[in-house]
């Protein structure tokens, strides 16, 4: 593990990643703590007021610090994020490592009913999980988990093959050990580096599907400070208040170009050929 952050640190996107994502930690953690003033706080003769002192980032319709409302919406889309890639991530290792482990006919129905799930583009698929469940950020998390487990169970079970023919799972098998010890004990911590990466990188993905759930009216609801929520209400007034979507576009842009410079960083960290 050490050596792993040690070859992290030492790739440019690496250290350029873990900074980012090391700084929007810090907001999720300390967002509203920080923000100068109430992000539900109504001003309206600071409507749509140009970016200054008073707004650092300016003010929104109803006379709302943007500033504010980016810091504390961190707090929605960046966890609702990380936790739908891991819901997604946790079933779709389980469930390719199981495929990996049983083989033949199990495997066969279960690669095949994930290939039927992944011909439906993901978002898409997310859109109809959520349109099913009802509005709301928790049932968005759900649907894109539900939208990228098809996709790590393939990337899982890739690894898992490989992982099966190994001589730690023969003599496993060798031992009478169950199929639930050789899945969790034996395969899955061996199938773990793949899937890390892959995850990491997801996020930024996760980050842009949960905004665009959002900005459809189906994840956050106001008066949620949710960055897609922000770029819906701010597209009427794009051409009188500009920096009402530019603020919550870059924000979200920054946090998706983090996790990919880390994911990236991890690639090349947790490759054995790239040791010096």
């Amino acid at each position: 593990m050490t050596d792993t952050f040690a070859r992290l640190i030492r790739t440019p996107q690496g250290l350029a990643g873990l900074v980012l994502i090391l700084l929007l930690v810090l907001v999720v953690l300390f967002g509203p703590s920080i923000a100068p003033v109430n992000p539900e706080k109504m001003d309206f003769m600071g409507r749509f007021a140009k970016p200054g002192a008073a707004h650092w980032l300016g003010g929104d319709q109803l006379g709302r610090d943007v500033f504010s409302r980016i810091l504390t919406g961190a707090r929605t889309t960046i966890p609702m994020a990380v936790g739908a890639t891991l819901a997604g991530t946790l079933a779709g290792a389980l469930l390719g490592t199981l495929s990996a482990y049983l083989g033949g006919r199990a495997d066969e129905f279960i690669m095949r009913t994930v290939d039927a799930v992944m011909a439906i583009p993901g978002l898409l698929l997310a859109l109809l999980v959520v349109s099913t469940l009802g509005k709301g950020d928790l049932n968005a998390m759900l649907a894109i988990a539900v939208a990228f487990a098809p996709g790590m169970t393939r990337i899982t079970r890739s690894v898992a093959l490989t992982a099966r023919r190994m001589d730690y799972v023969n003599a496993a098998v060798a031992r009478g050990e169950s199929g639930a010890w050789i899945v969790f004990r034996e395969m899955l911590p061996n199938v773990t580096a793949p899937v890390v990466v892959e995850s990491t990188i997801r996020v930024a993905f996760a980050i842009m599907l949960f905004a665009t759930l959002s900005f459809l009216g189906l994840g956050a609801q106001p008066p949620a400070s949710d960055w897609g929520l922000m770029i819906s209400d701010a597209r009427v007034y794009l051409h009188q208040a500009p920096w009402m979507i530019i603020a919550p576009g870059a924000a979200i842009a920054v946090a998706a170009i983090g996790f990919n410079l880390l994911g990236d960083g991890l690639r090349d960290a947790m490759n054995p050929r790239n040791e010096t």
